[in-house]
């Protein structure tokens, strides 16, 4: 499993439509692609969701980006993420 990082800004019918229903619907989306949350937050700033997810693959992310995005009216901009100790034995 690979993480990745996902940035995501709201439109303007995608915050009028925010609930708990649709939460559970992205969980069952993350399930969908055999991906798990580890981690997600609402912000305050140019930024509204921040979430931190483990996916299969690089093609696997690139679906449940669209595919949250299309459910939650959300434009994300997802990118891999590595630990630092991977990332120093990658740089060495």
């Amino acid at each position: 499993m690979s993480t990745y990082v996902m940035f995501g800004k709201y439109s303007l019918a995608g915050a009028k439509g925010i609930s708990s229903k649709r939460t559970d619907q992205s969980m069952a989306l993350l399930k969908k692609y055999n991906a798990e949350l580890k981690a997600g937050y609402a912000l305050l700033g140019s930024v509204d969701l921040l979430l931190i997810v483990e996916s299969p693959d690089t093609g696997k992310a690139m679906q449940l980006s669209a595919a949250l995005g299309k459910l939650l009216g959300v434009s994300f901009s997802t990118a891999p993420a590595v630990s630092i100790e991977e990332f120093d034995k990658l740089m060495s």
